[in-house]
């Protein structure tokens, strides 16, 4: 499935950014990360990653830079082969792996503007996106919020991309009351699709029914 290129320019206090992607493997190379993203690992590691994700069928990253500096990001692919998100292989089931901006850029909506980009392709609509947030990847310290504070936060920029919350007995999720699941149901994915993800979300649920 073709993937189209959206491209903005968005005015911070730091200069202008230019929000825009899918960015294929070969310009990314070209780009290198703030040091400020550590979220989830070391900015060298995590370029490896992201080219990596990048150059997958499905894979797409939408990216925050000055130039060649990116200082924020989100990645879309496919779940995980070890989550349950992944059982039954459904092709229309793309997960938000990591979405993230460095602390210098914080508070200036980067996070809300990748997702805008990144839902401008009409293609997304065919998908069921979802994002599994864990407290522990959140910056606590570095931004000072409450554990509850920052998921109203991360809950507000999902909601602008069109992800909502679901209930589910997901295990590592239920491990914490702050984690949550949430979706983007695209118009144009099959009844098949939700009922999958329904059964992977609720899974006692429809054990027992």
């Amino acid at each position: 499935m073709e993937k189209q290129y959206h491209s903005k320019v968005w005015q911070t206090s730091q200069g202008e950014v230019t929000i825009d992607g899918p960015v294929v493997p070969d310009v990314l190379r070209t780009y290198h990360l703030d040091e400020g993203l550590t979220a989830f690992r070391e900015p060298e590691d995590q370029h490896e990653a992201l080219v990596d994700i990048a150059g997958l069928k499905e894979g797409r990253i939408i990216v925050a830079r000055q130039d060649d500096l990116v200082i924020g990001y989100v990645t879309f692919l496919y779940p995980d082969p070890y989550e349950r998100w992944s059982e039954g292989n459904d092709p229309y089931i793309l997960e938000l792996g990591a979405i993230e901006v460095s602390p210098r850029f914080r508070g200036q909506r980067i996070g809300k503007q990748l997702l805008e980009i990144s839902m401008m392709d009409p293609h997304m609509d065919d998908f069921l996106i979802l994002t599994t947030e864990y407290y522990w990847h959140w910056d606590l310290k570095g931004s000072g919020l409450s554990i509850w504070d920052y998921r109203k936060v991360m809950e507000k920029m999902m909601n602008h991309g069109g992800l909502v919350f679901f209930p589910t007995d997901d295990p590592e999720i239920a491990s914490h009351p702050a984690n949550c699941l949430m979706a983007r149901i695209g118009k144009n994915v099959r009844q098949e699709t939700i009922d999958h993800f329904d059964s992977l979300r609720l899974r006692r649920r429809f054990m027992y029914d």
